[in-house]
């Protein structure tokens, strides 16, 4: 029976949220910040983290501080299932390395991009999907047309489900509509909000997780929202969507890293600094990220 809870089974299912990187002023990892990071959102009703993701800045990252932060999530996860890192790199054998590191720290899963150093046709995406779950390790695809340019339509979706090479996808397109097209192609394809912004239309549509990102700042307020919006509960999930959109919408945009680190900070949280040639948010950008969170904060949310 297909649920949306996060079990060791399947354990990218539920709110597995892709984590901002600690940084500290002199722009250097903050490992120790990282795992109490990871240990808060798990204690705040998130059922998982992935790191090494768009969100961790993991383009910035070197191999050494890349692989640390695994081992860092596991140890401070307790439990190596509830680690989903991004495994995304240029080439389909460093993707597979990352994974197999990821299998070898004993993670549940991991996250990857298409090929992304070019507009990869289908044949392309579907062997470099097949190298990298030659690892042995769940594999998340993850679809973002508009960074990526490689559109992974459900079709597509449907023929690397039938490959063998991928368990479930995080949906990031933006449009809805695709999630009944690919339940009718691959139903046994499991389908993870990619966009916090669009959550509550893909749980109404059958996602069984939530890859997030304003959990980083919010984890309660969203662990709470993400089960009233996958038991169907409106009554609990649209006044708190509604509450939320304002920073929700911010997981889309070109900052999001920066809105999301500032909105950890303005709601007590350590989000710092990013690395170049991310910068931080200044002028009408920043000034409505600030005043959307502390409105957040004033509503209760935390």
């Amino acid at each position: 029976m297909t649920t949306d809870s996060w079990t060791t089974e399947r354990p990218w299912r539920g709110i597995m949220v892709a984590t901002t990187l600690p940084l500290r002023a002199d722009l250097s990892v903050d490992h120790d910040a990282y795992a109490a990071h990871v240990r808060r959102l798990l204690g705040n009703g998130c059922d998982g983290v992935v790191p090494n993701g768009s969100l961790g800045e993991y383009q910035t990252l070197t191999a050494e501080e890349r692989a640390r932060l695994v081992r860092t999530a596991v140890e401070a996860a307790g439990d190596g299932a509830r680690v989903m890192p991004g495994v995304s790199a240029y080439g389909s054998a460093e993707a597979r390395r990352w994974a197999e590191q990821a299998a070898d720290a004993g993670c549940g899963s991991v996250l990857l991009l298409p090929p992304n150093a070019y507009r990869a046709d289908e044949r392309s995406v579907r062997a470099h999907y097949a190298e990298v779950a030659r690892a042995g390790i769940p594999v998340v695809a993850y679809n973002n047309p508009t960074d990526t340019k490689v559109d992974l339509t459900p079709g597509l979706l449907a023929r690397l489900h039938a490959d063998g090479s991928i368990v479930a996808v995080k949906e990031f397109s933006g449009d809805v509509r695709r999630a009944y097209e690919l339940a009718e192609l691959a139903p046994e394809l499991d389908l993870l909000a990619g966009a916090d912004d669009v959550l509550l239309e893909l749980a109404a549509a059958g996602a069984v997780g939530w890859v997030a990102g304003y959990p980083n700042a919010f984890p309660a307020a969203c662990a709470e929202l993400y089960r009233a919006a996958v038991a169907g509960d409106p009554e609990t999930a649209l006044p708190l969507y509604r509450s939320l959109h304002p920073l929700l919408r911010w997981d889309s945009k070109t900052e999001f890293v920066q809105a999301i680190k500032l909105s950890m900070d303005i709601a007590g949280h350590h989000g710092g600094p990013t690395r170049p040639p991310r910068l931080a948010l200044t002028g009408e950008t920043g000034a409505a990220v600030r005043a959307a969170t502390e409105k957040a904060v004033a509503d209760g949310h935390h």
